[in-house]
């Protein structure tokens, strides 16, 4: 334990390196730290300690000393002792967050002052630290410092590649496949071209259309219906309207859908589900340009974009004589399909920080920070509900206040992640499997795969070599 007073100190312990922040040359965690206290026996053996695990160690017995030091350097965490000779160490903090691009900050102090403690947790303080501690205490929080920063900078990180990626208002994403559906969008959009939309459910088949609405400049709304809602009785009074008595408890007029989205854009979910005499109706009404309210006598010309949706395959259901063939070919200019998210799961946590974000700001709520396990679990989850099952994770992440891991490892996981392995598999099959799915993962990239692994790459290249894989760039 080390003792404020006397400078005692109890036997070290060695804490632990991350190798994600890990220098190359000097084996140490790429981390900068500055201790500031005025009793000498202290600096040394925290100075002693850290220097064996982190790559910069700095000591000053005084604020002005510490500020010296810090006008030529940038430390990621200063360690600062509160009762200092001349200016103390919460205000030179204060003056230092003033000035400079922020640090974490641990505060240190013999007395257990709850004006001073308040006036560091105001700060932002990551930690406040009783003299005398043990070694253990600070390491524990350096250990946790440095795992905070690594986590921001992720966060940045990832946040930029979202605001970099090329996008559609309202939509999110950074896979390859994300790229090219983005591409589709702004190119079909400006047309008055009918789009058809297929993709599983929960994958964000109204948000596209909505996308594609917005990128087209049409003047009118975005209207959508979902075909299967609505009973076959009423889709076609639902759609075109009808006039006054043109059936029992008509008592007035009404205008249908295709009224309220004049000049912008009808949106026909689970358009698989509409009856067959009413797509009949529909095809006739996109040919013609024009509808004909229940009981009216006129046509009414109309100018209303129609994009459809459905969760199954329609070319199956025209085959099996489900889907009128008239009307699939007439919605069929383009098919946008959208993959599900398994099969994407470089949108995941882009999604995720996406929803985080958001829902944030509709419950008024913090949102929860991801650490390396919850990117992992969300990634390797199989995701059968798609981005609508991702959202409400997020939400249920808000509402309980941490991530709900034991969750998704009930579910199914991607590539069967979790499941295990055979109990007959050797070591080497189990470590062929596993590096095989990595490098699939990343593209047959050997680079990013032995990142993502945590070996050299030279490493990587003789095992594949060994086994006979000599398949995937560099």
């Amino acid at each position: 334990m080390i003792n404020s007073v006397q400078g005692t100190v109890a036997p070290e312990k060695s804490g632990v390196s991350n190798p994600d922040e890990t220098d190359v040359n000097s084996g140490k965690i790429g981390f900068s730290i500055l201790i500031v206290d005025d009793e000498q026996g202290i600096c040394s053996f925290l100075e002693r300690a850290l220097t064996k695990t982190y790559s910069q160690v700095e000591v000053a017995t005084s604020a002005e000393q510490a500020e010296n030091l810090r006008a030529n350097n940038h430390f990621d965490l200063l360690i600062v002792d509160i009762c200092l000779p001349g200016m103390n160490g919460v205000d030179w903090v204060k003056s230092v967050r003033e000035t400079a691009s922020p640090s974490d900050v641990v505060f240190m102090t013999g007395f257990a002052d709850l004006d001073k403690a308040i006036d560091a947790l105001r700060l932002g303080a990551a930690d406040f630290i009783l003299k005398p501690f043990r070694l253990e205490q600070m390491i524990s929080t350096v250990r946790r410092c440095v795992e905070n920063r690594r986590l921001r900078r992720e966060n940045f990180v990832l946040r930029r590649r979202i605001d970099n990626f090329y996008s559609v208002e309202g939509m999110v994403g950074q896979s390859e496949a994300y790229q090219e559906l983005c591409l589709i969008i702004s190119r079909v959009a400006p047309s008055p071209s009918a789009v058809l939309i297929e993709g599983e459910t929960g994958t964000g088949k109204e948000l596209v259309a909505n996308a594609i609405h917005k990128e087209s400049g049409r003047s009118g709304p975005f209207v959508p219906v979902n075909c299967g809602a609505i009973s076959s009785e009423l889709i076609e009074s639902e759609l075109f309207g009808h006039v006054k008595g043109a059936f029992t408890g008509a008592n007035q007029a009404r205008d249908g859908l295709f009224s309220y989205a004049e000049g912008g854009t009808l949106f026909l979910d689970e358009i698989a589900e509409m009856p067959l005499a009413m797509q009949a109706k529909l095809l006739r009404a996109l040919e013609e340009r024009a509808i004909r309210p229940v009981g009216g006598e006129k046509e009414i010309q109309t100018d209303v974009r129609i994009l459809a949706a459905t969760n199954r395959n329609l070319e199956s259901e025209k085959d099996a004589g489900q889907f009128r063939a008239d009307l699939y070919y007439r919605l069929n200019v383009v098919t946008l399909t959208i993959p599900p998210l398994r099969e994407r799961y470089e949108d995941v946590m882009p999604l995720a920080h996406y929803f985080s974000q958001l829902l944030a700001r509709q419950l008024g709520m913090v949102e929860v920070p991801f650490d390396q396990e919850d990117y992992r679990a969300l990634e390797a989850y199989h995701w059968p509900g798609n981005a609508r099952e991702l959202k409400n994770m997020i939400e249920r992440c808000l509402l309980l206040g941490c991530f709900p891991r034991d969750i998704l490892s009930q579910g199914d996981s991607r590539d069967g992640a979790g499941q295990g392995y055979p109990i007959a598999w050797s070591l080497e099959d189990v470590e062929k499997d596993h590096i095989s799915k990595v490098l699939a993962r990343h593209g047959g990239n050997k680079t990013r795969a032995a990142e993502a692994l945590g070996v050299d790459r030279k490493t990587l290249t003789r095992k594949l070599q060994g086994w006979g894989e000599v398949t995937g760039s560099d």
